[in-house]
């Protein structure tokens, strides 16, 4: 749970920054790219005496094939991931919900303990995805949280023995609570899956292919709007699909769907 905060991308640099400089970087290098694939195509041209030599249509069409899928697949991907990380928020809101309710069952003396403990680590919770995109500040909530858990578990463990009812009350509160915890551990874990960067690489690496046959396709055009429209589209789609893939470290945020947590935090008087 801690890697994601600690010793991971997010320390070495800000994949939203990363994201928007990528596609920035893409932009110029398909424009460079548009203006290599003509220059050759040119030089072609002149080397076959006027005469343009013959394309390989089918590879063409390969190559910007193979580049619309890897847009698709990777577009898809992350935006599959980013509904998951909303569900993920609301399953956790739920179970917290449950929680708190199946707190009544422990016995009446040991109630008011476990409810601090359990608005204190909702507070906690709250606090490690508001302070993001700050890492070091997100990080310590996160400690806190965990260090937490261990001392709430203990608690419910305590009470549960205690009560006139052992076994029903054990069968429902232990499973709830466990369920609350892995929740919090899934989506700390979701912050941790991603594509492997050879896949962006692959992407960026298309996309100027790509643009190099178009450049060469046309070398008899002089046509500045499709180049810059071309980059521009290529470049603003991979930088969505960054911004998708990081929802809270960039423009694109799910910071709305905390709220449920916030409300349920709210009507634990």
């Amino acid at each position: 749970m801690l890697e994601i905060l600690g010793d991971s991308m997010l320390d070495i640099v800000n994949p939203a920054v990363a994201g928007g400089s990528t596609a920035v970087a893409a932009f110029f290098g398909i424009l460079i790219c548009l203006a290599i694939g003509r220059r050759i195509a040119k030089w072609a041209i002149a080397r076959e005496a006027g005469e343009r030599p013959p394309t390989v249509g089918s590879l063409e069409a390969a190559v910007f094939a193979l580049l619309g899928l890897m847009i698709a697949f990777t577009f898809s991907g992350a935006l599959s991931r980013y509904d998951t990380r909303r569900i993920q928020a609301v399953d956790e809101a739920n179970a917290i919900g449950t929680v708190w309710l199946r707190i009544d069952l422990m016995p009446a003396e040991a109630q008011p303990q476990l409810r601090d403990t359990l608005r204190k680590y909702v507070d906690w919770r709250i606090d490690t995805y508001r302070k993001l995109p700050d890492i070091p500040a997100a990080r310590q909530e996160v400690v806190r949280s965990q260090a937490l858990q261990n001392e709430f578990w203990a608690q419910a463990l305590a009470a549960a023995r205690t009560s006139e009812d052992r076994l029903a009350t054990e069968m429902l509160v232990i499973p709830a609570l466990n369920q609350m915890f892995d929740l919090s551990a899934s989506r700390i874990a979701a912050t941790m899956i991603h594509p492997p960067i050879i896949i962006y690489m692959m992407l960026i690496g298309l996309s100027l292919v790509s643009a190099l046959l178009a450049g060469y396709q046309s070398a008899d055009e002089v046509d500045p709007i499709h180049r810059f429209g071309f980059a521009t589209n290529i470049a603003l789609t991979i930088y969505v699909i960054f911004e998708i893939e990081y929802p809270r470290l960039g423009l694109v945020r799910i910071d709305t769907i905390d709220q449920l947590i916030v409300n349920v935090r709210a009507s634990m008087k």
